[in-house]
Formats: C-alpha cells, sequence, structure tokens
C-alpha cells in the first residue's frame, strides 16, 4: 500500500512520463463537465475559472508538444 502511494507522487518528478499540465487540466475539464451536466446554479467567476484552468494547461501542453525541445 505504501508504495502505491509513493508511486502515485511519481508523475510530479522531472523525469517522468506524466504531463502534469495534462492531469490537471483533464481534472479541471471533468468538475466543468460535472457543473455542466448537473446544471448546477454556480457563481458565473467559478466556471470562468475552470475554463481558463482547461484553456491553458491543455494549451500549454499542446505548445510544447509541438515545440523544438
Amino acid at each position: 500500500m505504501y508504495n502505491k502511494i509513493k508511486g502515485m507522487w511519481g508523475i510530479f518528478k522531472d523525469d517522468n512520463e506524466w504531463n502534469e499540465k495534462n492531469v490537471v487540466g483533464f481534472i479541471a475539464f471533468i468538475v466543468m463537465v460535472c457543473f455542466a451536466l448537473l446544471d448546477l446554479v454556480i457563481n458565473e467567476t467559478i466556471y470562468d475559472s475552470f475554463t481558463w484552468v482547461v484553456l491553458g494547461c491543455f494549451g500549454i501542453a499542446g505548445l510544447e508538444k509541438f515545440s523544438k525541445k
């Protein structure tokens, strides 16, 4: 159990195969979709904040993918 928890934090190392911006962007996207599907009355600022997080995370990750290293 300890190794699984310790291994979970491995995605935040510099030499991993995971892109942290994609992870954060996907989580923000899921939250945004949940709000939309459940038709919750939420503050427009909160929804707009999640929209900017998703666009920022996926935009930066996309630029990194196509830029020269």
